[in-house]
């Protein structure tokens, strides 16, 4: 199977020397529960061209620091490359601004928040788990975050996987897209968080240090990175 990496961001100027892109760390994080699996990569913030979704077998979309309502021409690209995909049968998997990405597309409703910065170590309640991750379902998950904006109305037949008081609506599965998506970011590992966290000091205040002692909490990255994994394998075409 080949997943077809969608990239919508770059690691921040100040620490990209020092780190792999987010293609790379997705990479990692699906090999560690899928050795077998090839990837490809389309990057949109470069300006690459989006292939027919049809042709692909299996799309993620990754974050970025761009907002799903913001004006740049490849947003609105990518929408209809998401919708297309879904009519198409296509696997998705959203991460952050993908996951935010694929519920406006499919009908759902994304904002910046009034709740402001959400950063450090979230965990979140499992609410449910599709029969593909039964296997290992945990009551809560631990993993990074780092983003204002939020889906606020879930797509219609979006199945609520995860969630806090925080975000009501952290991870999402769509049975009929097929799709799956989560607000956090599996693919962070500390030493990124901590470095990232740490570079936008400027905007984050004192929640930098908290966010960056929050990570004293073990994380559920691998777990999180193995439901990816399963459903791409469940829905291979």
């Amino acid at each position: 199977m080949k997943l077809t990496i969608v990239e919508t961001g770059l690691v921040p100027e100040p620490i990209r020397a020092s780190f792999v892109d987010y293609p790379g760390m997705f990479r990692a994080l699906v090999r560690a529960s899928d050795p077998a699996m090839a990837f490809d990569t389309v990057s949109v913030i470069k300006g690459e061209v989006l292939p027919d979704p049809a042709s692909l077998e299996a799309i993620l979309i990754t974050g970025s620091p761009a907002g799903v309502y913001d004006d740049y021409p490849w947003i609105g690209t990518l929408m209809d490359f998401a919708r297309a995909a879904a009519a198409a049968g296509v696997p998705q998997v959203g991460i952050c601004f993908g996951h935010q990405l694929l519920a406006e597309a499919l009908g759902g409703k994304v904002i910046k928040s009034p709740k402001g910065w959400g950063v450090g170590r979230h965990t979140y309640d499992v609410q449910a788990c599709p029969g593909l991750v039964a296997k290992n379902c945990p009551k809560t998950i631990s993993v990074a975050v780092s983003h204002q904006d939020q889906v606020v109305t879930p797509p219609p037949g979006a199945e609520v996987i995860a969630r806090s008081d925080f975000t009501p609506y952290a991870g999402l599965y769509y049975a009929n897209g097929p799709a799956i998506s989560f607000q956090c970011h599996p693919e962070f590992d500390d030493a990124y968080s901590a470095a990232l966290y740490t570079a936008r000091e400027d905007r984050l205040g004192p929640a930098a240090a908290q966010a960056v002692a929050s990570l004293a909490v073990p994380g559920d990255n691998a777990l999180v990175g193995e439901w990816i994994a399963d459903f791409l394998k469940s829905h291979a075409r």
